[in-house]
């Protein structure tokens, strides 16, 4: 009786979900019919939410749909031709209609996001590009090259500094540092230059059979002696107390192709990339006569050139060489024999492009130099660029909107376009830059306002970098973000960026602790040096002491003197308020001092001195 029990129930549960499948499908055919006969638009498939909840719809559901109507097989052939894929669910069309979307939308359905780095490069491509140039005062050139109103690329030559990267000087060895693998050199200047190893050429070696040893297998005494002269270039600004870094492996650029002699090799630039052009370059190259042990580099401004140009460029580097060669036998003396061009030619040699379609100078003289450049070019390129005389009695920074932008340079702190800030702080031995949020993250989602404010300052930072001339060890402090994508988002960002910066850049990811680290390359000192100079009273640390911590280091330096046999007579030149402290707030144990040590203490105050001016003088008795 059991087993036959069981086998009804199972019966009838089975039948049961039949009519419920039955149930089903005669309410969708039934839903189609009724979308057909108003013709209303059909969705491409049923939502998940609506296919969840159809078998729990229960009675509620049965009391809405009604039944369905039954179709003849002729217009279920017909409806199968008009919609071949608007079947039923147990049907193998919708089936196929489903996998065929799931295909179309990994293949061309999705539109692909763009990565944050793509978006900024669009973004930033410039629509109009300007150099003005500023020499109406005779101390100082400034040069700024302004895309859409932004200040992309600045250069400052004063009277307080002139750069001596890329002078040629001839040297004397002074001194060889075998725990350094190191050498200075007299060059003429305040502090000698300091060539490493590496950078000494195998025609300077001491001993000739040297030049087939590399590397570990040299040591610096055998190959350079004390006394030798040779012709060396600075590759790196002279800073603090340290000297001017320095090589013997010479590049002399020019508008089209950087000559370095004492090499052989051979190249084009990388940023060329049409192998059509680098083929047409190489091939004009090898065409002319180029004297043995001279290598070169043709430029990235060499596109489209003609080969009379490239070879006018050529000669006249030759030219140059030969010059500097014949300067460095005259020469007596350790001195500059070669100076780099002036700010206004190094920065079109350098920086000049297509995308500059204009060319503004306040001054007669600068306007003859870039027409003098300009003559350089090639007819098609000439035309597209206009040089021309600023005539307004506006100053040209002010007249078009940058002098605030300039201004900004030397400031710590930079405004971000969501609220927030970056904190740019050099030191010694790197350059910290601090992420600061603002007002960034009021409203909206956190992590989103976080990640928003990062990717601004690391494309900030990066130009921030070109304008101020920092190098070496740049540590970033971005704000921490929880999302790992959003890491990776901003370390790619800032890739982007850095690729427009003509110095050698490296990245490390986002550690941790939020940290990230650029090494940039020095190429020259920083902006600030031509227009700065170390305070005389912090000495550069931006703090000051107070007068009550002066006065009381003072008065133990006048005990301290006092105390020494012999001493009769202590004067004191001090500032004004330290002074002052002194004789109202610690007159009794002045005359306690006295008193004491049988001295007499005298204590004269100067308003204009300076603290680290201050002099404390011990007399003693001479007999």
């Amino acid at each position: 009786m059991s087993e036959n029990n069981e086998k009804e129930n199972g019966k009838s549960v089975f039948a049961k979900i039949s009519n419920i499948s039955r149930w089903l499908t005669g309410s969708r055919e039934e839903k189609v019919d009724r979308e057909d006969e108003s013709g209303a638009e059909k969705p491409e498939e049923t939502s998940a939410k609506e296919t969840a909840k159809a078998p729990n719809s229960g009675g509620q559901s049965r009391k809405r749909k009604r039944p369905a109507r039954r179709r003849s097989a002729s217009q279920k052939k017909q409806d199968a031709k008009e919609k071949p894929a608007e079947k039923t669910e147990n049907g193998g069309g919708s089936q196929e209609k489903t996998q065929t979307e799931r295909q179309g939308r990994k293949k061309t359905g999705r539109t692909r996001t763009k990565k944050p780095e793509e978006t900024a490069e669009a973004s930033r491509a410039p629509t109009f590009c300007k150099l003005l140039i500023n020499t109406d005062e005779p101390e100082e050139c400034r040069i700024a090259l302004v895309e859409d109103g932004r200040v992309e690329a600045f250069n400052l030559q004063s009277v307080m500094y002139t750069q001596t990267r890329g002078n040629i000087y001839k040297g004397r060895v002074t001194a060889v540092e075998p725990s350094l693998q190191a050498a200075f050199v007299d060059i003429g200047e305040e502090r000698n230059g300091f060539l490493p190893l590496s950078e000494i050429h195998p025609e300077y070696y001491a001993d000739p059979s040297l030049k087939e040893k590399r590397g570990r297998d040299l040591r610096i005494d055998q190959v350079i002696k004390r006394g030798r002269e040779v012709l060396v270039q600075v590759v790196k600004e002279a800073t603090g107390n340290k000297g001017a870094s320095i090589t013997t492996y010479l590049s002399i650029p020019g508008r089209f192709l950087v000559l370095m002699p004492g090499s052989d090799s051979a190249g084009i630039s990388k940023k060329i990339d049409d192998e059509k052009q680098r083929d047409k370059l190489r091939a004009m190259m090898k065409s002319f006569d180029i004297p043995e042990g001279i290598g070169y580099i043709v430029r990235t401004a060499s596109q489209g050139l003609t080969k009379s140009a490239l070879s006018r460029d050529l000669k006249f580097l030759l030219k140059l060489w030969e010059e500097i060669r014949e300067r460095g036998r005259k020469n007596q003396k350790p001195g500059l024999i070669h100076r780099e061009q002036d700010a206004i030619a190094r920065f079109l040699r350098d920086h000049f492009s297509e995308n500059i379609q204009e060319i503004v100078v306040d001054s007669e003289d600068a306007l003859r130099q870039v027409n003098e450049f300009l003559e350089l070019m090639p007819p098609g390129r000439k035309k597209k660029v206009r040089a021309r005389l600023h005539r307004d009695s506006r100053p040209i920074f002010n007249y078009y909107g940058i002098e605030k932008q300039i201004e900004q340079i030397y400031q710590p702190q930079v405004p971000l376009p969501s609220g927030g800030s970056i904190v740019i702080t050099p030191t010694e031995a790197l350059v910290a830059i601090d992420v600061n949020s603002g007002s960034t993250d009021r409203g909206g989602n956190f992590e989103d306002s976080i990640f928003q404010a990062n990717m601004e300052a690391a494309e900030e930072l990066a130009r921030q970098l070109r304008l101020r001339d920092l190098g070496g060890l740049i540590v970033v402090d971005f704000i921490d973000m929880r999302d790992n994508a959003n890491k990776r988002a901003v370390e790619r960002h800032l890739k982007a960026c850095l690729k427009r910066d003509k110095a050698k850049t490296d990245t490390s990811p986002i550690s941790k602790f939020g940290l990230l680290q650029i090494s940039r390359q020095k190429i020259s000192a920083p902006v600030e040096k031509g227009a700065y100079r170390i305070c005389e009273h912090c000495r550069g640390r931006g703090l000051v002491r107070s007068a009550e911590a002066l006065a009381l280091s003072f008065l133990r330096r006048i005990q301290t003197g006092a105390s020494d046999k012999g001493v009769k007579e202590v004067r004191c030149r001090l500032p004004l308020e330290v002074a002052e402290y002194l004789q109202n707030r610690k007159r009794r144990e002045l005359a306690e001092l006295e008193n004491r040590y049988q001295v007499e203490i005298e204590i004269s105050g100067e308003p204009d001195l300076l603290p680290s001016k201050s002099k404390v003088e011990f007399v003693r008795d001479k007999r």
